[in-house]
């Protein structure tokens, strides 16, 4: 692979040695479309040489607000080849950062997935100078689209044939490929700069954790490709040579997995949470043996240890009649023929991971930030490089150290050049060569652990230091719990905000007779605030005094990135869930 230094190598490298008939493909109206390795190529070039004739030169920026698709592809390979740079922008963000963002990049064109996003962005687009036209994926009426771009292309294909080749060659591997707007869960997002050599150097990296996937296995794509992890694992994809298929929608997500029956995908914890809570719940649904034998595999699953040595033949024993029985259907559930899963973005629950690989389900947590494109470190498939809590082993080209303060420090090939038109922050972040994480963490035996972000960690009134990341993971564990927010700075005691798992509470009643009219009403409800009392109590138990949480209060509404709760990787804006809720948190603390 030393012959790919730049994104665009790695579809010249398929051309020539791993093409595909179903390089990708998409599910519409219900049916899938694919196009080839061969059909990719020409769309990609299409789009270059109608760039070329709208006169867009090396160093400019257009920006994208597109769902995962194959002209998702077209677009940055098309654009990047030229060495216009790629401003992909998250569909999920407020107004106030689509301005931000499309103004402080420069770019010269958006182009856009649909009509709902169209509209969306028309008035913002109004208000900046250096936008000079909207793009459109779906076909809407009176609106320019992609199309346009590829027609254009295709009427002048003959004329910058031998200079799309000449603009190639001038494309360097430190040239920049693309500005990532880091969400961030305060203030306005800053404009991290990648290069080729960033993001090419981690791919290669990223290809030595997933040996195990072969020329041709399949790929399925749903986090948004404007997410560093998601990018930097479709460049993964393809230069392993797999086939990339992507859903119709979000609502059709499962059924799609089914059908096109994927060997691997990339998820965050909250997915793969919500994943592991559906099929638990089917298995509530069950009675009589079925059920008992459901639970009785998931109990060997929570036992499950990645040391061989750690594991009993009578293990083994059980283990193959729990796979035959039960866990096959998990896998059935995500398509058939998962091996292995990349989960990252933020901590994963222990108890997941253990339950999935003993499923039959690699499920490898690592570590990364957007500007570090993105990985650091990573759990490999097999003993030794794989423990459950651990973000996994760092390779040798990447360095870590920890700092005094127990801050992670990481230098390498990875780390991105800068904050775009951001010379403090820069300086800020990137000290003497070593970027500055934010996270707090420790290396044991090469494998790193995060406990906490530096900047989320707070001092109780007492002095002493809370992590609230480590206590909100402990407490996930509970099926009566769907998300959580540890609070208490500057505060006497530990607390929480509490969101139910309001599937699983409203079975809970139904079993023990509780009426309710609507959820606000649910969790006034002694009863069940007392029955949370409990699942509190019995979590408390395995944390330290200053840690354990003395009050909290039920929230009936859930925390999304549309809420505006979340950030778009779906990390807790914890500031403006402290506003929200300011008066339940006064309560929490008011004098007894």
């Amino acid at each position: 692979m030393n012959h790919i230094t730049r994104t665009f190598d790695i579809l010249t490298n398929n051309e020539e040695h791993q093409p595909l008939k179903k390089a990708l493909s998409i599910k519409k109206n219900g049916s899938w479309r694919s196009f080839s390795t061969q059909e990719y190529r020409k769309r990609v070039n299409l789009i270059s040489y109608g760039l070329i004739e709208m006169g867009f030169t090396k160093g400019d920026k257009i920006a994208t607000v597109i769902n995962n698709c194959p002209e998702w592809n077209f677009i940055d390979m098309g654009m990047t080849q030229l060495g216009v740079v790629h401003v992909a922008v998250y569909p999920t963000i407020s107004e106030t950062e689509y301005l931000h963002i499309l103004s402080h990049s420069e770019a010269k064109i958006l182009i856009v997935a649909n009509e709902e996003l169209y509209k969306k962005l028309l008035p913002i687009f109004d208000q900046i100078d250096s936008l000079k036209e909207i793009y459109s994926i779906e076909k809407i009426d009176g609106v320019k689209n992609i199309e346009d771009i590829q027609l254009l292309g295709e009427q002048k294909k003959s004329k910058y044939k031998e200079e799309l080749e000449e603009r190639k060659s001038k494309v360097k591997e430190d040239d920049l490929l693309t500005l990532i707007y880091t969400s961030g869960t305060t203030g306005l997002s800053k404009g991290v700069m990648l290069t080729h050599h960033n993001v090419v150097s981690n791919t290669k990296l990223a290809a030595e954790f997933v040996t195990y996937l072969q020329y041709g296995e399949r790929a399925f794509s749903f986090l948004p490709m404007s997410h560093i992890l998601e990018r930097t694992g479709n460049y993964l994809w393809q230069i392993k040579g797999l086939e990339i298929y992507y859903a119709e929608s979000i609502e059709t997500l499962a059924a799609d997995m089914k059908e096109a029956k994927p060997h691997t995908f990339i998820t965050v914890p909250r997915i793969f949470e919500k994943i592991y809570d559906k099929i638990i719940g089917k298995g509530r649904e069950l009675r009589g043996i079925k059920r008992a034998l459901f639970f009785w595999a998931v109990k060997l699953g929570d036992q499950f240890d990645p040391n061989p040595a750690n594991r009993s033949a009578w293990y083994h024993f059980k283990l193959k009649i729990a796979d035959k029985l039960i866990f096959t259907k998990w896998r059935e559930a995500l398509g058939g023929s998962i091996r292995g899963v990349i989960c990252g973005g933020a901590a994963l629950q222990p108890r997941l991971a253990r339950a999935f690989w003993g499923a039959g389900i690699f499920v490898q947590e690592g570590y990364g930030l957007t500007e570090t494109s993105p990985l650091i470190s990573a759990n490999s498939f097999a003993h030794p490089k794989v423990r459950f809590g651990s973000v996994g082993f760092i390779p040798d080209s990447v360095q870590v150290k920890i700092a005094e303060d127990g801050e992670i420090l990481v230098k390498g090939e990875n780390v991105m050049q800068g904050y775009y038109k951001d010379p403090e922050k820069t300086k800020e972040a990137l000290k003497d060569g070593w970027f500055h994480t934010g996270d707090i963490g420790n290396v044991e035996d090469g494998l790193l652990f995060i406990t906490d972000r530096k900047k989320e960690i707070f001092k109780l009134s007492g002095g002493k230091y809370v992590a609230p990341q480590i206590i909100e993971n402990k407490l996930k564990e509970s099926t009566f719990i769907e998300q959580i927010m540890v609070i208490g700075e500057n505060q006497r005691f530990t607390a929480a905000l509490i969101v139910p798992d309001f599937n699983y509470l409203h079975n809970w009643c139904s079993l023990h007779q509780i009426s309710y009219r609507e959820n606000r009403d649910l969790i006034e409800i002694q009863m069940v605030i007392d029955r949370y009392q409990r699942e509190i109590d019995h979590y408390n138990k395995d944390l330290g005094h200053i840690s354990q949480i003395k009050k909290f209060h039920l929230i009936c509404e859930e925390w999304t990135p549309e809420s505006g709760d979340l950030s778009p990787t779906l990390k807790l804006k914890r500031k403006v869930v402290l506003a929200k809720y300011q008066s339940k948190v006064q309560d929490i603390y008011k004098q007894s």
